[in-house]
């Protein structure tokens, strides 16, 4: 899942070109992409989505638990074509326990296999990263969990600078409790000032060298430079298998450790190795 790409829901030109994109997943928004009053009459329109040609999964982000309208949102869009939904704000292992709760009884009222829709929840303010250890180990159906810069820093009065370096603790505390608790590596955030192009590569390879799996995308010119900043390129994939071939010999002579152009390896690095190509499959 190296890019999702939203699209306001209840805009069907910029939903079907998205669809089209090579981006891994789309999701299509409900939530601040929708203006209040539009909010109930876009239901209609994103589930008529469902059914459309397109090339990744297909997402539905529904409004925080805490709204009148996610309720709502989740019934109107638990159906077939539905790959997962995107749950914003969320702050306690509760909140994500309820969801996945509303959901599987929806799965089985319509008879979709248990479990079959994804949940990834946004964790964007104090409280939620506050909370992080205890919503990675909630024991739902969330397999990821994405992390919400623009929230977040509005939340605590923090100013979001190009160098993102104000918010390397609180990536760096997503990757690590998901790891801890078992799950996929998180989701990173968006990057909103749209004329900066090169801030946007910057800001992703940064998540990728951190530990995330892949990035959030508000325009379709940031999906292929995001696919790119969480690929192995050309060199690293022939590095790794070098690193491979080389160790494999030298084990079978009995060495456990070697040096390959200056370079110390061992089982971690030969690790590290496996996961570029794997990657790169």
């Amino acid at each position: 899942m190296r890019s999702l790409l939203f699209a306001p829901g209840n805009h069907a030109r910029r939903v079907e070109k998205a669809l089209t994109l090579a981006a891994d997943g789309v999701i299509l928004d409900l939530e601040d992409a929708v203006a209040i009053a539009e909010k109930v009459a876009a239901r209609p329109a994103v589930s008529a989505a469902f059914g459309k040609p397109r090339t990744g999964k297909l997402y539905v982000r529904v409004n925080a638990l805490t709204t009148q309208w996610c309720y709502g949102d989740m019934v109107a869009i638990v159906h077939p074509g539905l790959d997962g939904i995107v749950l914003p704000k969320v702050e306690h292992a509760h909140e994500l326990r309820a969801a996945d709760w509303l959901i599987g009884n929806l799965e089985r009222e319509r008879g979709l296999a248990p479990g079959q829709i994804d949940l990834i929840p946004i964790v964007e303010t104090a409280l939620g990263i506050g909370n992080l250890t205890a919503i990675c180990q909630s024991g739902t159906r969330a397999k990821r969990l994405a992390f919400g810069a623009g929230d977040f820093t509005l939340d605590m009065s923090m100013q979001w600078t190009r160098s993102e370096v104000e918010l390397l603790p609180h990536r760096a505390a997503c990757v690590l409790q998901s790891r801890a608790a078992g799950m996929e590596p998180p989701m990173d955030t968006v990057w909103a000032d749209l004329r900066d192009a090169e801030g946007f590569i910057a800001s992703a390879r940064h998540a990728a060298a951190l530990g995330f799996q892949g990035k959030m995308c508000i325009h379709p010119d940031q999906v292929e430079p995001a696919n790119a900043a969480f690929t192995p390129d050309a060199a690293a994939v022939a590095q790794a298998s070098r690193i491979l071939s080389a160790f494999e010999k030298a084990e079978a002579q009995g060495l456990a450790s070697i040096q390959l152009d200056g370079q110390f390896i061992d089982y971690p690095i030969v690790q590290r190795a496996r996961r570029v190509l794997e990657a790169a499959r």
